[in-house]
């Protein structure tokens, strides 16, 4: 059985996707453990010496930080904040992002920071390690003040309320505790708003859709080179030299990555008549570049997030401090997201360009890919779907960020609206999926009317793959069955760029 002992060494998405894909247990450190109950005893005496309001220790919450609370209503004061807060609705939060927010408010309580008890943050490792996962609805963050209802409806199992799901079914939180002898967590000062304070809910989209982006961006590469080629068009526009002299980092990998692809291709290689190829062939590299340069910079946003403290009010037992800040503001992935989303959409957008070339009916290709257009409507329709999909992209890249609504009477009165940017760039993701299959059937099919001359091997053998799932279409037939067969041979596919 593999383990991650979860510390202070720094994570990295392709860490978290190994501990993910390789179904890693977690469990803590040494170093962990004791940060976390240093912390605590020193909150415990901090609270049984002094008098002095502390917010959300023994004030009110949001607006309410000028109410002082009793000692002995401590504990009530954190439950009803998990209930209170727990106001999520809409869609279910996919499972695997589920199980990354467990993962990172695990990483983030365990610096030292947040006050916790060392029991809470064993229950949660305990939900990762047994795939217990709250059930927990994508709409009601504002991404300020951290995602509190998500954060409250993945906090509740642990004072066995709310719902989780176990080996596939829906479960009362409370059965759950019963089937494993837990009791439920007693909640001591500051543990309420130290499990809701945090961007767990906005670091699990962005972390998850930046191990899925990585796949992707290289799988539109590879789909680029196969329409490419089944296009007939020229690889001069990926030559070394023109991409010194913009030495973009991505559009130099991208441009290098077409030639590996197409090596040794007959197609490629073959005398051109024409003398130029349209934008969305000749310009990949310009343009799938710049998106992967803008992923470099969504993904550092995310790395610096899920290796730190974000919850409120932070505490430093070494200084002797407690400071009331704001960590759980989500403006730094906000526009990360948002900027991963546009770029994500621009991937699209120019596949379904190269889509519409291919049925074009030029460079000797049969109007719509089909042996008999007009009896056949061919590849027509893929490309409306194509469209359509691409369309609602554009929709989806608004950005979320530049939006802010002001709550809880005024105290907070700017929020960053991250978790709307998350779940838009989610669907952005699977949208992507979905272009990039349609232009692979697309082309996989205009490169059969290029026979017998064979691409390259690395193609060839691609292109084997994909049939044994998807057939030539000779005759009209139905196609969202073969648009769905190819989704799921690239969700299937292990083509993966490893540099």
């Amino acid at each position: 059985m593999n383990i991650h002992y979860i510390s202070n060494q720094e994570l990295d998405i392709d860490t978290v996707k190994i501990i993910l894909h390789e179904n890693y247990q977690l469990a803590l450190s040494e170093e962990s453990k004791r940060n976390i109950t240093s912390c605590r005893d020193y909150l415990d005496a901090k609270m049984s010496e002094s008098e002095e309001p502390i917010y959300g220790i023994n004030t009110g919450f949001g607006s309410l930080y000028d109410r002082t609370i009793s000692k002995n209503n401590l504990g009530i004061l954190q439950k009803n904040l998990v209930m209170s807060h727990a106001c999520g609705t809409g869609e279910e939060v996919p499972l695997d992002v589920v199980k990354l927010m467990i993962f990172l408010k695990v990483q983030s309580l365990s610096y030292g920071n947040s006050g916790v008890q060392l029991y809470t943050v064993e229950r949660l490792i305990e939900f990762y390690n047994k795939d217990i996962l709250p059930q927990i609805f994508q709409l009601g963050s504002l991404g300020a003040s951290g995602d509190l209802a998500p954060l409250a409806h993945l906090a509740l199992p642990l004072i066995g309320m709310g719902k989780v799901y176990f080996e596939g079914e829906l479960y009362e939180a409370e059965d759950i505790n019963k089937k494993f002898g837990w009791e439920p967590i007693v909640l001591q000062s500051k543990e309420g708003l130290a499990l809701l304070n945090g961007t767990q809910f906005m670091a699990a989209y962005g972390t998850y859709l930046l191990i899925e982006a990585k796949k992707y961006i290289f799988l539109a590469d590879f789909i680029g080179a196969i329409s490419l080629d089944a296009y007939d068009g020229r690889i001069e526009p990926f030559h070394p030299k023109v991409h010194e002299i913009r030495p973009h980092k991505g559009q130099i990998d991208t441009a290098k990555n077409i030639r590996d692809i197409l090596e040794g291709s007959e197609i490629i290689n073959q005398t051109k008549v024409h003398v130029q190829d349209p934008y969305s062939f000749r310009c990949i590299p310009q343009v799938h570049g710049a998106t992967k340069d803008a992923l470099d910079y969504v993904q550092k946003v995310f790395e610096t997030e899920i290796n730190s403290a974000t919850d409120n009010p932070n505490i430093f037992p070494e200084d002797d401090l407690i400071i009331s800040a704001g960590n759980f503001h989500g403006q730094p992935l906000a526009i990360a997201l948002d900027f991963f989303s546009i770029a994500m959409a621009e991937l699209g957008n120019i596949s379904e360009r190269r889509i519409f070339r291919l049925i074009s009916g030029k460079r000797d290709l049969p109007s719509f890919l089909v042996k008999e257009p007009g009896l056949n409507s061919g590849f027509m329709i893929p490309q409306y779907t194509a469209a359509s999909i691409v369309s609602q992209n554009k929709q989806l890249a608004v950005p979320a960020s530049t939006d802010s609504i002001s709550s809880s009477q005024g105290q907070e009165d700017h929020v960053s609206m991250g978790a709307n940017a998350a779940t838009k760039a989610y669907r952005v993701m699977e949208n992507i999926k979905r272009i990039l299959a349609i232009e692979l059937f697309n082309g996989a099919q205009a490169l059969d009317f290029r026979r017998p001359l064979k691409s390259s091997p690395v193609v060839e053998d691609f292109i084997v793959a994909f049939r044994r799932n998807v057939e030539f279409v000779t005759t009209d037939k139905l196609m969202h069955n073969e648009i769905e067969k190819s989704i799921a041979f690239l969700e299937n596919s292990d083509v993966e760029d490893e540099d």
